[in-house]
């Protein structure tokens, strides 16, 4: 199976069309706007990941997927690649990740949440009686928690990261309705960039196709890479 990389960006003259902008506003707006570049109506499961990133205020999409996107609306400018990395034990590559790492815990009744692992790291602090005054700020947070995260799925990945060798920051958390929806949904976000090593390049080109941790319909998991 072939894999491609696409760079994604939109038409100029859309750039500056009021309308485009409206119809974005939440993060489930992108996430539809993407499922519509690359659904062709009858897929029905996820065959691509995504990162959108805002360049000189204009979105940039960069997906990894077996299928071409499809420009129903004449709005894109697409670019494309075969994605075929040539990958070795021991390699070492930059990388930028933006992930929603998640905790998932059990309540009283057996029922599993899925909890952000910068809020339920907080929340435990402030349980256990810490001072404000020694209370890490969220910045050593997210920088804490975020690199735990990593680095517990690191090696299922296919990879290892010195912890000195990554920052963990661009925290940001997302809350926003379905169409027509009633009940909130909330996803957080943490951007990761720093070098890793490859340890199993057959796990690592995985995890280059498929990507990383959950909400990867809402732009998060793609792993870029390039070389140091």
């Amino acid at each position: 199976m072939k894999y491609y990389f696409y760079r994604i960006r939109l038409r100029e003259d859309v750039e500056r069309t009021p309308a485009f902008w409206r119809s974005v506003r939440s993060p489930y707006d992108v996430h539809g706007m993407v499922w519509r570049v690359f659904s062709d109506g009858a897929r029905k499961d996820r065959d691509f990941i995504y990162r959108l990133e805002m360049q000189e205020s204009s979105p940039v999409i960069y997906a990894v997927s077996t299928a071409d996107p499809v420009d129903r609306d004449g709005i894109w400018a697409v670019e494309r690649k075969e994605y075929a990395p040539v990958l070795r034990t021991g390699q070492r590559l930059g990388f930028s990740l933006r992930a929603n790492p998640i905790r998932a815990k059990r309540d009283d009744d057996g029922r599993q949440h899925r909890h952000d692992v910068v809020m339920d790291a907080k929340v435990l602090l402030e349980q256990s009686g810490c001072p404000p005054d020694v209370m890490l700020s969220q910045a050593a947070l997210v920088q804490k928690e975020g690199l735990s995260w990593l680095t517990s799925r690191a090696e299922t990945a296919g990879f290892a990261v010195d912890e000195e060798m990554v920052r963990a920051d661009g925290y940001q958390k997302h809350r926003f309705k379905k169409p027509r929806g009633k009940t909130w949904m909330s996803i957080s976000t943490i951007d990761f960039a720093g070098v890793l090593t490859v340890t199993d390049p057959d796990r690592f080109e995985q995890t280059l196709y498929g990507g990383m941790g959950p909400a990867k319909s809402f732009g998060c998991g793609l792993l870029l890479i390039r070389p140091v």
